[in-house]
């Protein structure tokens, strides 16, 4: 058996069979790829294609100026655009050529249903970018290097200055087109997602301005709700949920067989609400209803199948981290996990903390870490995970508000896993760049953040800046 990436003691464990995945993961098997070596994305829910009118910008071939005099435009529009419909079957592009400002505008008087615009800058110079951004529409600028270059720079860099909802590729990779077009399949896709809050108060603003800004909708699940879905649960297909959690972890520790049994009945009952509503995500009040005596079992074995399965299951009625971990799934086809962190400034670490976490931290399809089955760690009651994650690694974490439209933004590098028995049972501890700054925004962010493995640092900036939110990098 192969030892695990990272961390040569833990072996790698493979917990679900291909059956088993597709069975529970129809969503992800039916992705399509956007590019090689891109993780692909989940069609939206309504099976449309992102609509993105394909751009290219340059004055006419006759004239000289980059790339040079008597260019061929019209074979080099052909190759791209044959390049990006095979790279991004989600996407249906409109090609178009703008020579001058004048024709940016007419583009805009005919572009009403358009999600955005895809701009290769293929030669100097048009102002056609400018047009497009000073509109207030969604752009990603491309310069064909050596052709668009100069425009390019200048265009993209007024953008950013102005916060326009603007990216910038240039880069001879064609995959960073790729990715970054990924953006407009992330935005349509949450525009069709349905987010189950389990809580028995008002969701509050954040639901609402998830809706406002994002298009995705919060339907309230209350207490008794998911309690009625748990007594209809199959209580047989519970036990078989149970089994496999057990079969699959490196050891169980304090939980019995019939607490572990409890927990698959609730991941039938949360997958089950999940169908009836066509969810993707779901996130419970679990301490509040489970210290007042108001849920039937902790839903953290349910969250962490859920999260290895490619869909969502969030702690605590957490909407902020539970729009991070569905836009980013979108975007990059990993789950995040979300933590209490804490830190320690003797060794420059953070360490991620929760009693959640999953054991494909790189996708369904990827592989899985180790895991143990303990109790929750406040109360000591239930069953719940110790995730044993990969060390050595690149991590981003971040933290999304939707009332001030703003995403906050780390990376740390992993490790160790923490065996102490103090506070929540997965401790990852990494260490980052600067401790210091990374103390200064806990006040206005709250405790938690959302962890996924990979350097999602670009991505990321570029979701906000299509997305009209403001980065807040914090360490």
């Amino acid at each position: 058996m192969p030892k695990y990436p990272g961390n040569p003691e833990l072996k790698v464990v493979d917990n679900f069979s291909r059956r088993t995945f597709l069975s529970r993961c129809s969503a992800c098997a039916a992705a399509a790829t956007c590019a090689a070596g891109v993780v692909p994305s989940l069609p939206a829910a309504d099976g449309g294609k992102v609509k993105l009118r394909l751009v290219f910008t340059h004055i006419p071939p006759e004239k000289p100026t980059w790339p040079n005099v008597g260019y061929d435009y019209e074979g080099r529009k052909k190759v791209l655009t044959e390049k990006l419909r095979q790279a991004c079957p989600n996407v249906e592009f409109l090609p178009a050529t703008a020579m001058n400002a004048e024709e940016g505008r007419k583009l805009l008087d005919q572009d009403s249903e358009v999600d955005g615009y895809l701009v290769y800058m293929l030669g100097l110079w048009t102002g056609v970018g400018r047009i497009l951004a000073d509109a207030g529409k969604r752009c990603i600028f491309v310069d064909d290097l050596y052709g668009g270059s100069g425009e390019f720079l200048g265009c993209y860099a007024a953008a950013r200055r102005r916060g326009q909802k603007v990216v910038g590729v240039s880069s001879t990779r064609f995959e960073d087109v790729a990715r970054a077009v990924r953006i407009f399949e992330t935005i349509r896709a949450l525009r069709s997602d349905i987010i189950l809050d389990v809580i028995n108060r008002d969701p509050g603003a954040t639901a609402r301005a998830i809706e406002d800004v994002f298009g995705a909708k919060v339907r309230q699940v209350t207490g008794d709700e998911i309690n009625e879905a748990y007594q209809k649960a199959d209580a047989a297909e519970g036990k078989k949920m149970a089994q496999l959690w057990i079969k699959g972890a490196q050891k169980v520790v304090e939980p019995k067989v019939e607490e572990i049994e409890k927990s698959g009945r609730m991941y039938v009952a949360m997958n089950n609400l999940m169908e009836r509503y066509k969810s993707r995500a779901i996130t419970v009040d679990c301490l509040g209803l489970f210290y007042a005596g108001k849920l039937e079992a902790y839903p953290c074995l349910g969250f962490f199948h859920l999260n290895n399965e490619g869909k969502v299951g969030a702690c605590e009625a957490d909407l902020r981290s539970t729009i991070s971990m569905l836009a980013m799934g979108h975007l990059v086809g990993r789950p995040g996990y979300i933590s209490d962190p804490v830190i320690d400034t003797s060794k420059n670490q953070i360490i991620y903390a929760h009693c959640v976490a999953p054991s494909k931290v790189y996708g369904p399809n990827g592989k899985s870490n180790p895991y143990h089955i303990r109790d929750h760690s406040e109360d000591r009651k239930g069953a719940a995970v110790r995730s044993l994650l990969p060390v050595g690694e690149i991590v981003t974490s971040i933290e999304t508000n939707p009332v001030t439209q703003e995403i906050v933004i780390h990376t740390a590098r992993t490790v160790a896993n923490i065996d102490e028995d103090k506070a929540c049972r997965t401790k990852i501890a990494a260490e980052v760049k600067d401790i210091d700054k990374l103390l200064g925004e806990w006040d206005r962010w709250g405790w938690h953040r959302v962890t996924f493995y990979g350097d999602y640092r670009r991505q990321v900036a570029d979701f906000a800046a299509l997305a009209g939110f403001r980065i807040v990098e914090e360490g």
